[in-house]
């Protein structure tokens, strides 16, 4: 009976660990190359990509060497900086000197506070996330323009070392085909390569980068300078609550995590305009939901032997918010149970850990940033 009931209990073990997800050792994990050594940061949002009419002077105020000093003070150790063409370069394709003035000083302050810099060029005149037209997969000119961009910016930070700035080849590529992106981001690491040999680059899959879409990715086999970044927004209709860009906008019910984002009960309630929006919304989220949605971006880093980074997370400060500080403690918990790198969205946006009033979250800091 002894041995039976040993046999048995290493089955039961056995299957515990097949039906679980895969943990990542610190061991295991690949490390980050390059010295680009980054763990928790913050996006700088707003600044310079999609500023809302806050070009030049009032640019200037927005984000500055104070801000740097808080997040280094507040336990942050690397900050990622969206770039839009249209913010860094005219309709003539010519330089807003003011504005790469404005970059280079947040690398020297990035510098100053012993931060690292992500530098990601977030909106292309031909490629918005969210734009319904994208030439940039249409158009072989928008794709020389695409590099033309990296030829120009690395001319401006190939100076700085490569532990202290990184780049991200394009935020959110939203293609025809995982192949259209595969392609343009092979001609952009390989000019990349050519420029700076030593250069960090990070680059997420197709599709938003969504960790559904990273079996897809291909990446140039044994270029270890590569870090792999997914996006993670999921249940969607929470994190997501009344944003004016979403087709849910008009939704005003609860929503609700751990569970179901909103009940079937509360789905019925509203009227056929508003349900017909809100398919899927009723599936159930919870820690272990989230990790395992993740472990799909694991396995393909795992796989590929690189880093893996989660550039952009966050929720919508229109969420209730002890249901929201319970959701950024069950992510945070699923990335650093498998040593993945992260930067919050956002600074001081409507993701903000910086509140209306200007003010820091010294909650939500203090759940992102201890150990």
């Amino acid at each position: 009976m002894g041995n039976i009931y040993k046999s048995l209990v290493v089955t039961f073990v056995i299957f515990v660990l097949a039906a679980s997800p895969a943990i990542v050792s610190a061991q295991d994990a690949p490390r980050m190359p390059e010295g680009f050594n980054i763990r928790r940061g913050v996006n700088i949002s707003h600044w310079l990509s999609q500023p809302g009419g806050r070009r030049s002077v009032a640019q200037v105020d927005y984000f500055t060497e104070k801000d740097v000093a808080l997040l280094a003070e507040k336990g942050f150790d690397h900050i990622r900086i969206p770039v839009e063409e249209a913010e860094l370069w005219d309709y003539k394709e010519e330089k807003y000197k003011d504005a790469f003035v404005l970059l280079h000083k947040a690398i020297g302050w990035c510098k100053q506070y012993k931060l690292r810099a992500i530098v990601d060029l977030h909106i292309l005149r031909s490629h918005h996330f969210n734009a319904k037209s994208r030439a940039l997969w249409e158009q072989s000119a928008a794709q020389e323009r695409f590099l033309q961009c990296w030829r120009e910016l690395s001319g401006e930070l190939k100076k700085y070392p490569s532990d202290l700035v990184a780049y991200e080849l394009l935020n959110e590529p939203v293609a025809d085909s995982a192949a259209q992106w595969n392609e343009l981001a092979a001609k952009g690491i390989a000019l990349i390569r050519e420029l700076e040999p030593k250069r960090v680059v990070i680059i997420g899959s197709n599709r938003y980068q969504s960790y559904s879409t990273f079996p897809q990715l291909k990446v140039p086999a044994g270029d270890k300078k590569i870090i792999l970044s997914f996006h993670y927004y999921n249940p969607f209709y929470f994190t997501h609550y009344k944003a004016s860009w979403t087709a849910h906008k008009d939704y005003s019910g609860p929503v609700h995590y751990p569970g179901a984002t909103i009940t079937t009960k509360e789905i019925a309630q509203q009227p056929a305009t508003i349900r017909n929006l809100l398919a899927g919304s009723s599936e159930e989220y919870d820690d272990d939901v989230i990790e395992q949605q993740m472990m799909t971006a694991v396995k393909v880093a795992q796989k590929l032997k690189l880093p893996l980074y989660c550039g952009e997370w966050g929720c919508l400060n229109t969420v209730y918010r002890k249901d929201r500080l319970h959701w950024y403690k069950d992510v945070k918990k699923a990335l650093e149970k498998n040593h993945i790198a992260w930067t919050i969205w956002d600074y001081k946006g409507d993701f903000g850990i910086i509140d209306p009033n200007g003010d820091p979250d010294d909650k939500l800091i203090k759940l992102l940033t201890r150990d």
